[in-house]
């Protein structure tokens, strides 16, 4: 079988393997669509937050079918549509498509108990989202969007428009800040109300006029960029609550903490999903949103360093994602 492997630091390339067997409570799984996350180059560069060992292949945000289960599974067989957690282990200690190897192959092992059935209605790409999604709808949940509320998503990557699309679903009246003129397109495409570039001069004028004066209610945070996180104090109204889901690790940016007392705001800081998936699933399945927008590149495994790099920062894609067997 073909699999994507990151044999050493810097160092990515396409082999061929034996496939794996399933043991005592694994499914084998055949993968169908298998996204590309920046969190990937991360990995491939020795950048991950947790210790990884080479060779590994990568692989978090997936789709595929049962081909086969192990000894001790139940609630699964071949043919069933799955997708499946990344954060995994009795205290989340190993993250799949990580410290553990992934599903950029044809085939690959999981535990029976990191799998959720997906609906048909959920094409294999999009379900191949569902696990960006959970990150965006498990920002909206703490940050207890609701009908009414006027939300402001900072970022048009992936993560910021599943966030949007779960604020929607909420209720929430949706306004995404992008400098990317075709993320801002994806967005308004996606169903999102409005659509501004943080970098306008007027952008003060337009949020006043959009929220009556009284800024946002909810502010996602998920462009991991310094200053769009020191915006996201700017941008939030009194009482307004914040979920910071985008990653600077190390990025340095002023900003007015003064305010976080004077409008008393409320900030939670979000990484992973862990609880919510059946409920995501659920969201994104019945949503009834058409989600091509945001899947702009798609390559064979066969040709996956290609996919590599079209998923790269200032490539013009969005989301990347490998097409995988059927």
């Amino acid at each position: 079988m073909k699999a994507l492997l990151f044999s050493a630091d810097a160092t990515a390339e396409v082999v061929d393997r034996e496939p794996p067997r399933p043991g005592p409570g694994e499914v084998l799984v055949a993968a169908r669509a298998v996204g590309i996350c920046h969190s990937d180059y991360e990995l491939l560069e020795s950048r991950y937050i947790l210790p990884v060992t080479y060779p590994v292949v990568p692989g978090h945000e997936w789709s595929g079918e049962v081909a086969e289960v192990g000894p001790d599974v139940e609630g699964f067989a071949p043919g069933d549509r799955v997708v499946g957690e990344c954060v995994v282990g009795d205290h989340g200690e190993d993250h799949f498509g990580f410290t553990i190897s992934g599903a950029a192959a044809e085939w690959f092992l999981a535990k029976a108990e990191w799998l959720h059935q997906i609906p048909d209605r959920l094409t294999w790409s999009e379900a191949a989202l569902v696990e960006p999604f959970t990150v965006g709808y498990n920002a909206c949940r703490l940050a207890r969007v609701s009908g009414g509320d006027k939300v402001a998503v900072l970022g048009g990557g992936p993560i910021g428009l599943l966030s949007a699309i779960a604020a929607l679903g909420a209720g929430g009246h949706v306004t995404l800040l992008e400098p990317r003129e075709d993320r801002r397109v994806a967005a308004s495409a996606l169903g999102v109300h409005e659509t501004l570039d943080p970098t306008s001069g007027d952008l003060d004028e337009r949020v006043a006029e959009l929220t009556d004066g009284r800024l946002f209610d909810v502010v996602v945070e998920s462009a991991g960029i310094p200053a769009a996180m020191s915006q996201a104090l700017d941008l939030a109204g009194l009482r307004a609550r914040l979920s910071f889901v985008g990653i600077s690790r190390s990025g340095r940016a002023d900003a007015a903490i003064g305010s976080i007392q004077a409008k008393e705001l409320e900030i939670r800081g979000v990484i992973g999903s862990i609880g919510v998936w059946e409920q995501a699933i659920e969201a994104l399945a019945t949503g009834g949103r058409d989600l091509s927008p945001i899947v702009t590149g798609r390559f064979p495994l066969a040709r996956a360093l290609d996919a590599l790099e079209a998923a790269r920062v200032g490539s013009g894609n969005i989301k990347v994602q490998l097409e995988v067997g059927a």
